[in-house]
């Protein structure tokens, strides 16, 4: 890519909006409920699947335990974001 195409590549990127990421977890009697977002968005487990889904939230995916679906951290080598590795939060 020469610095031309470079230079449009980035202004694109920073002409959209930033996708958060978790950065804690929501727990109620050690079970996770809910996500907290890098924006500050508190959001429960169900509408942090729905976001997901939708492409709103970075580096994670959907996984499934019987019926039930749940966020998962996308592998990339790093133990610091994985879901469990995170804090939990009020």
């Amino acid at each position: 890519m020469n610095q031309k195409d470079n230079f449009k590549s980035t202004l694109a990127m920073a002409a959209l909006d930033e996708i958060p990421e978790i950065v804690g977890l929501v727990k109620a009697q050690g079970k996770v409920t809910g996500y907290k977002l890098s924006d500050g968005q508190m959001v429960s487990k169900s509408e942090g699947v729905a976001m997901a889904k939708a492409g709103d939230i970075q580096g994670v995916g959907v996984a499934h335990r019987g019926d039930t679906e749940y966020l998962k951290a996308l592998p990339d080598g790093k133990e610091t974001n994985n879901l469990s590795s995170l804090p939990t939060v009020r």
